[in-house]
């Protein structure tokens, strides 16, 4: 190779490409070239810089939401037994909106104002009545499915089974906190909630911090393929951890053994819950329930662990003595 090829500047390297020109030019020039270079990746989204500011703002989204989310929750729940149920009523009707809306999309056709009133009676029902309250609107809502059947040709019993089949999935569950709370009007019911609820809080952040950090061997891949045992395992130890503290604390006389099944059987059907919902989501095609809560997705989506694993703490606290 001459001394003059070796010379001759490379497409890559800010060097004169034409007579006259300026470095200041010549250095524009490369710049252009890298950047059209780069215009595929830009388009894509997919540069380093575009990456890393979709995660960092994905991230400040989910914990900021996710923060607004505990905090509301845990001030109503000491507040008092009232400002629990109106809570859990707005929660629960939003829930099952969002369920309404997955079915239509699977093409359905339930019948949304007796589906949606019943999600917002069941919490003041079990407020004001327990558990003889959920059954009143329980039955009330299946005879006025019954004749919404019989007086209009168009449904179909898969309607009519997804109209009762809504608020009892979405409400009937979401009012054992209600029920739960109202063991006691002062701080002590509110710990105990706070504690049940906080045992599905903590399973689900384990579950995904140590399913995402050594997750191996997948729990459901076919309905949520980033759900691990390892990660079950992990959600399930802090569960036990959170009800083992409620027996420490003496809150309601929670005993040891109580707490073990407690964290067990919560912690297990809270993720049944999860994966319950995720295949809803599958069979209609859709990510998220809704957009309720940026960064997390519908309130549902937020809240299907807990809608079974509240049943599951009021039915052991029940067994128990303590309700």
């Amino acid at each position: 190779m001459s001394g003059e090829e070796e010379r001759r500047p490379s497409s890559d390297s800010p060097q004169e490409t034409a007579p006259g020109t300026t470095g200041i030019e010549r250095a524009i020039s490369w710049l252009e070239r890298k950047r059209r270079s780069k215009e595929d990746a830009r388009v894509a989204g997919e540069l380093r810089g575009q990456l890393a500011r979709g995660w960092t703002e994905k991230v400040l989204t989910r914990t900021t939401t996710g923060a607004i989310y505990f905090v509301v929750i845990v001030a109503v729940l000491f507040w008092g037994r009232v400002p629990t149920t109106v809570l859990v009523a707005s929660m629960a009707w939003l829930c099952c909106s969002e369920f309404f809306r997955m079915a239509r999309m699977g093409g359905r056709m339930p019948n949304e104002v007796f589906g949606l009133t019943a999600s917002v009676l069941f919490p003041p029902a079990a407020l004001l009545l327990g558990t003889e309250g959920l059954f009143l609107v329980l039955v009330l809502l299946l005879v006025a499915c019954a004749f919404w059947y019989v007086a209009t040709p168009r449904a179909n019993i898969s309607d009519v089974a997804l109209t009762a089949f809504g608020p009892v999935y979405t409400s009937l569950t979401f009012s054992c906190v209600v029920l739960i709370r109202s063991t006691d009007p002062g701080s002590s019911g509110g710990l105990l909630t706070f504690g049940v609820m906080g045992s599905v809080w903590l399973n689900d952040a384990m579950a995904y911090f140590v399913g995402t950090r050594f997750g191996r061997h997948k729990l459901a891949p076919r309905i949520s393929p980033h759900k691990s045992f390892e990660g079950f395992w992990g959600g399930l130890a802090s569960s036990v951890l959170v009800w083992g503290l409620l027996a420490l604390l003496g809150v309601r006389g929670v005993t040891y053994p109580l707490a073990l099944a407690g964290g067990l059987l919560v912690g297990t059907i809270a993720v049944v819950g999860d994966l319950f919902e995720s295949r809803i989501k599958r069979g209609v095609g859709v990510k998220d329930s809704g957009d309720f809560m940026p960064g997390h997705g519908g309130l549902l989506d937020r809240s299907d662990s807990m809608l079974f694993g509240c049943v599951t703490a009021y039915l052991v606290l029940r067994m128990g003595g303590i309700l």
